[in-house]
């Protein structure tokens, strides 16, 4: 009977000892580092300073405009991303050769390391010369748009980037949900005369939710902790319009060496992303359907 008992806990025993290294340990170290002013720390022992680095952080600009760049960054990519994903995976359902290769080419992108990807875009978006512009130039006359450099356009830029890399992969999920999806349940609804938009959204969609609230999921993480086309393409810039909050968190501790206002900054964005995870699941989970 004991042995039944600690089966389960052995076996979860090596996620639960990453868990606690890679994500409880540095949350709590973060709250520990953010009590304290690494400033005048001056070769020796930083003082502790309690909460004046949350209020310093409140106080900072730049702050506010990361977390307000970020919101619209997680709409611009979230919604779209998912919506496309949505589509890909309808559209392709079917199991046959030429839905095989057109899977692996939407998928393509997300094997593509960010900062690779990064580069590619760099070049489509190059003014004049790039590809965006060659061909929009082939309906409106010569252009020479930064879109990159200008503070109206970039962060657009760089979330076209985030749903173009990551619509393939949140497609697969679909495609998985989809095909667990039992065809008598369509079946029966196109018996009672139901057209495609009502089985579509009648019942294929609410027995995706499950799916759905997954996928949702994993995108608001990936729309803030994936922010390696920031750094390459933009630097933040222009004038902090693609600042995002990881970003200017790498920024306070690489570049100004304020740890602690950094630390700050990582636990509130830790805990905010956990709201959003777990406001998520409720909401997109309530009337879910499980197989038993």
């Amino acid at each position: 009977m004991t042995k039944n008992r600690l089966l389960p806990w052995l076996i979860l025993s090596p996620s639960l000892l990453f868990l606690a290294l890679f994500t409880y340990f540095p949350l709590a170290r973060s709250v520990y580092d953010s009590l304290f002013d690494t400033r005048m720390a001056a070769g020796g022992d930083a003082p502790f300073v309690g909460a004046e680095n949350f209020l310093r952080l409140f106080a900072d600009g730049a702050f506010w405009q990361s977390l307000v760049n970020n919101l619209i960054y997680l709409l611009l990519t979230v919604v779209p991303g998912v919506a496309l994903a949505l589509l890909l995976a309808v559209a392709l359902w079917e199991n046959h050769r030429i839905n095989r290769w057109l899977r692996t080419a939407f998928f393509f992108p997300m094997i593509v390391p960010m900062v690779s990807a990064a580069a590619i875009w760099l070049f489509i978006f190059m003014p004049g010369m790039g590809m965006l512009d060659y061909y929009l130039a082939k309906l409106f006359g010569p252009l020479n748009n930064n879109w990159l450099g200008n503070r109206d356009s970039a962060l657009y830029a760089l979330a076209l980037i985030g749903v173009w890399k990551f619509a393939g992969y949140y497609m697969l999920f679909f495609l998985a949900g989809l095909q667990g999806i039992p065809a008598s349940a369509r079946e029966a609804a196109m018996m009672e005369g139901a057209s495609s938009t009502q089985i579509f959204f009648k019942v294929t969609l609410p027995l995706l939710r499950p799916t759905l609230s997954f996928v949702v999921t994993t995108a608001l993480i990936y729309s803030i902790t994936q922010i390696d086309h920031v750094a390459v393409m933009t630097h933040g810039g222009p004038d902090n319009a693609t600042s995002v909050l990881l970003y200017y968190i790498q920024n306070l501790a690489w570049e100004t060496h304020d740890l602690g206002k950094a630390s700050a900054a990582t636990f509130l964005t830790l805990t905010g992303l956990f709201a959003f995870s777990f406001l998520n699941l409720k909401l997109l989970e309530r009337g879910a359907h499980y197989e038993r």
